[in-house]
C-alpha cells in the first residue's frame, strides 16, 4: 500500500499565514462552542511563533515584516470569546 505525504492546506491571505502560525505555535486556540480564535496568554508560545514566522516568512515578506503581521494578528485577538461573553448564564 502507497504511503501518502499529508499536505497542509493553502493559505490564501497573509492573515490566515499568520493565524496558521499561531495556532501552530500553540499562541492561540479555538473557542470549543463558537469557534473564534482566543489568545492563550503564553509569552513562550507568542515567542515560538514569531520565531517561526521570522525563520520561515511568505513570500515577498522581509523576517521583520512577517514578525509584525504575526504581531498585528495577535494583537487583534482577545483571550476572551465574544459569544461566550454574551451568552447568558
Amino acid at each position: 500500500m502507497p504511503m501518502t505525504e499529508e499536505r497542509r492546506p493553502a493559505i490564501r491571505t497573509l492573515r490566515g499565514w499568520a493565524i496558521h502560525v499561531l495556532q501552530e505555535a500553540g499562541a492561540i486556540r479555538e473557542c470549543e462552542e463558537h469557534g473564534w480564535a482566543r489568545g492563550r496568554a503564553d509569552p513562550h508560545a507568542r515567542d515560538h511563533a514569531l520565531d517561526i514566522a521570522r525563520q520561515e516568512p511568505p513570500e515577498g515578506l522581509s523576517p521583520d515584516q512577517a514578525a509584525q503581521e504575526l504581531r498585528d494578528v495577535l494583537n487583534s485577538i482577545g483571550d476572551t470569546c465574544p459569544e461566550c461573553l454574551s451568552s447568558p448564564d
